[in-house]
C-alpha cells in the first residue's frame, strides 16, 4: 500500500520548470500512456475559468503553445517516476454555460517529437556506419536533454565514397527508425530517471531486465489488481524463413529463423508450436526497386531484420488489465518485466510490460496495461511480493 501519492508538473521553453502552484491547483486530470515501443503520449485537464489566470494570462501569453516542453512525474514515497517527458501538440477550450466548468485540454508526445519536425532530406553521411550516423543526429537535441544510448550493430560495413554517398530520408525520427530497421533494431525515448532527461535508445528490443512486483488475482487480501484477462493466440505464431542468394548459382536458399534469442528468452516452459509459414522480404527503402529484398543482401543483413521479426510475432501469449496504484503499491512501468499470479499454472509467470496507461484524477490513481510473452506455463521462478 502506498501511504503518499504527489504528482508534479513541470513546463518550459526548452528546459522544464515546476509548474506554478495556481497551475497545479486547477489541474483537473492527468492522462499518460507509455508505450515500449513507437511514441508515447499524454493528455492534462485544467480547470479554466474565465477569472483565472489561465484564461487571462497564460493562454494568451502562449504559455501552453507548442512545443512548449512538459514533464509528469509523480512521488510515491520518496521515489520519483517521471512517466512521459514531451512537448505540447494541441490545446483546446471547452466552453461551458455552467459558471466555473470551462475546461482547457493540453495534448502533447514525447520528445521525439522535436526529432519530427524538419525534413533533412538528401543530407549526406558519408562513409559512415549506421551507429555513428544515429549518434550524430541525437546529438542535435542534447538542449532538450536526451541522452543517447546507441548500441553497434554486427554490421560494419561502411559504402565507400568513391561508389557513392548515402543520405538521409526524411525527418531525423524517420530516418534513425530507418536504420533502425535496416540493423533490425528498435528506437525509444526513454524520460527520466530524473526530470529534464530522457534517453535515446537505438539498439536491440530486449526483452529482459528488472522485475517488478508480481499482479496478484484471486488471493483474497493479497490481490492488487482490479481485472486481468490473459489469453493465447493459438494460431499466431509462424515460422519465418528468409532467403540469401548464392553467389556462383544465384540460386535462392531458404533459412528459417528462430524466434528465441539470448535478448528475448523463453518466459514459460511451454513454447508454442508455430502453425503459420511466412517469407520475409525487405527493402532498404520504399524507394527502392521491389526486388531488392533479402535475397540481394548479405546473410547478416537479412538474418538482423528476419530475427528481429521472428522475435517480435513470438509473443502470442497476451494480457490486460487494470489496477490501482495505491493498491498494488508501486507504480507499473513498461519495457520491464512483470510477475503474475492467481491466474492459474499456465498463465503464471513473468510477462513483458508492452504499455501502460496511467489515469491520475484528485484521489484516485489508475491503470491499464498490455502484457505478453512467448511462451506457456510458468518457469519455477519465484515472484517478489
Amino acid at each position: 500500500m502506498l501511504d503518499s501519492l504527489r504528482v508534479q508538473l513541470h513546463l518550459g521553453a526548452v528546459v522544464p520548470e515546476p509548474a506554478p502552484r495556481e497551475l497545479i491547483d486547477a489541474l483537473e486530470s492527468v492522462q499518460v500512456n507509455e508505450t515500449a515501443e513507437g511514441q508515447s503520449g499524454l493528455q492534462l485537464k485544467f480547470n479554466a475559468a474565465l477569472g483565472g489566470r489561465i484564461q487571462r494570462e497564460w493562454l494568451p501569453g502562449g504559455f501552453f503553445d507548442p512545443p512548449r516542453r512538459v514533464v509528469v512525474s509523480v512521488w510515491t514515497g520518496s521515489a520519483q517516476e517521471v512517466l512521459i517527458d514531451g512537448v505540447i501538440t494541441r490545446h483546446e477550450v471547452t466552453a461551458s454555460n455552467e459558471p466555473g466548468k470551462t475546461q482547457l485540454t493540453v495534448t502533447g508526445t514525447d520528445l521525439s517529437q522535436v526529432m519530427d519536425l524538419i525534413d533533412f532530406s538528401g543530407f549526406p553521411w558519408p562513409a559512415l556506419p549506421p551507429e555513428a550516423r544515429v549518434l550524430a543526429m541525437i546529438a542535435k537535441y542534447a538542449p532538450w536533454g536526451l541522452v543517447p544510448m546507441v548500441l553497434p550493430s554486427v554490421m560494419l560495413t561502411v559504402r565507400n565514397p568513391l561508389e557513392g554517398i548515402d543520405q538521409q530520408s526524411g525527418t531525423d525520427l524517420a530516418y534513425i527508425r530507418q536504420l533502425a530497421q535496416y540493423v533490425g533494431y528498435t528506437f525509444q525515448i526513454r524520460p527520466g530517471p530524473v526530470v529534464g532527461l530522457s534517453t535515446a535508445y537505438w539498439g536491440p528490443a530486449v526483452r529482459l531486465g528488472e522485475l517488478q512486483p508480481a499482479l496478484t488475482v484471486n488471493m483474497d487480501a493479497a490481490s492488487n489488481v482490479e481485472a486481468l484477462t490473459l489469453g493465447f493466440d493459438g494460431i499466431g505464431k509462424k515460422v519465418f524463413v528468409f532467403f540469401i542468394q548464392e553467389p556462383n548459382s544465384r540460386a535462392p536458399i531458404p533459412i528459417p529463423l528462430p524466434d528465441i534469442t539470448p535478448l528475448s528468452p523463453p518466459l514459460g516452459l511451454k513454447l508454442p508450436l508455430p502453425l503459420g509459414f511466412e517469407r520475409i522480404d525487405y527493402r532498404l527503402r520504399d524507394d527502392e526497386d521491389v526486388d531488392r529484398t533479402t535475397a540481394k543482401l548479405d546473410a547478416v543483413a537479412a538474418a538482423l531484420r528476419g530475427l528481429a521479426r521472428a522475435t517480435a510475432a513470438s509473443n502470442v501469449v497476451n494480457g490486460s488489465g487494470s489496477l490501482k496504484v495505491a493498491r498494488y503499491g508501486h507504480v507499473l512501468r513498461p519495457r520491464k518485466l512483470v510477475g503474475v499470479r492467481g491466474a492459474g499454472p499456465t498463465y503464471d509467470g513473468h510477462y513483458f510490460v508492452k504499455s501502460v496507461s496511467h489515469s491520475i484524477k484528485p484521489g484516485d490513481y489508475s491503470q491499464s496495461f498490455q502484457l505478453s510473452r512467448n511462451a506457456l506455463v510458468a518457469a519455477p521462478v519465484p515472484l517478489p511480493v
